[in-house]
């Protein structure tokens, strides 16, 4: 039994090893940045807080924020290193967190989806009817979706034996490239992951798509001007979902290795989540103004 693997990480070639160090850590503290600053603003100003969409968007800033977590700091690090490894069970915690905060976010931008379509389709009920049990509800099964998904995934994969080779040609633990290592057959357990993968993917886009489609023709019928600024927003969120989205249907659609896919699924939209649903917002750059005010006005008491 096999106790650790090796990565193969994005290339060979060191001098390209210390142009994506600084790439990546600085889009890993650019994330971190803009979703700590989203959750920040949301909690401590009394306009976004009580505001069902911002709610949710801090909810989205925290789960950007593990989702990266969970694989960048360490692909990182592993820039510096000649043999890049992973222990095992190190790799089956990330599998295990991938899959959670992956799932979890993917239901919450359903939720998310609803919240635009009440607050457009049926202004006068928004508040109503996105009560604060209805989102802490909604919280509550994206979080239970997420968990159920990761445990139907890492319920078999525990007990598969690992006897070599031990090397995957990615930069991070993906579960379709450790799937292939185990000393045993995996073809049905391939075809079920994928089954399962694919299809709460493909519900979860196809869902988000519809909301997206709905809320335009609503708007449509209503205002034509209304239409091209519901266009002018929703282009960019569609935009987040389609990369989000399409990054993970490729990864357990296609039989073969995904890395620079699956640095879209957990550098890339993490980094444009806060720019896409937040900064281009015009309360929350209020909410910024703000925020900055009253950080120059404090006056601390010694």
């Amino acid at each position: 039994m096999i106790n650790e693997f090796i990565l193969l990480g994005l290339t060979n070639s060191w001098e390209l090893e210390i142009f994506f160090f600084v790439i990546f850590f600085f889009a890993y503290m650019s994330i971190l940045a803009g979703n700590c600053l989203i959750i920040l603003m949301v909690i401590f100003d009394s306009h976004l807080h009580s505001t069902p969409m911002y709610f949710l968007l801090a909810n989205l800033s925290f789960l950007d924020i593990v989702l990266s977590t969970v694989t960048v700091p360490k692909m990182i690090i592993d820039f510096f290193k000649k043999k890049k490894t992973i222990s095992f069970w190190g790799c089956m915690a990330q599998i295990f967190l991938a899959h959670l905060f992956g799932g979890t976010e993917m239901t919450l931008l359903i939720v998310m989806a609803i919240d635009r379509y009440v607050a457009i389709c049926h202004p006068l009920h928004y508040t109503t009817i996105m009560n604060y049990r209805i989102l802490v509800g909604g919280v509550l099964l994206s979080w239970t979706v997420g968990f159920v998904h990761t445990m139907s995934q890492m319920a078999f994969m525990v007990s598969l034996p690992f006897c070599g080779p031990n090397v995957i040609d990615d930069v991070f633990c993906d579960l379709p490239l450790v799937l292939k290592l185990a000393c045993t057959d995996t073809s049905v357990l391939e075809l079920l992951l994928v089954i399962f993968s694919e299809l709460l993917s493909l519900i979860a886009f196809i869902t988000l798509l519809m909301s997206y489609i709905i809320i335009l023709v609503t708007v449509w019928h209503r205002s034509a001007n209304g239409l091209s600024k519901a266009l002018s927003t929703l282009s960019a969120h569609i935009t987040v979902v389609i990369l989000f989205f399409g990054s993970l249907i490729l990864i357990y659609g296609l039989p073969i290795s995904n890395k620079f896919l699956s640095v879209f699924y957990s550098v890339i939209t993490p980094l444009l989540n806060p720019v896409i649903y937040s900064l281009r917002n015009q309360e929350m750059k209020a909410a910024m103004t703000r925020l900055r005010s009253w950080s120059i006005n404090f006056k601390p008491t010694f």
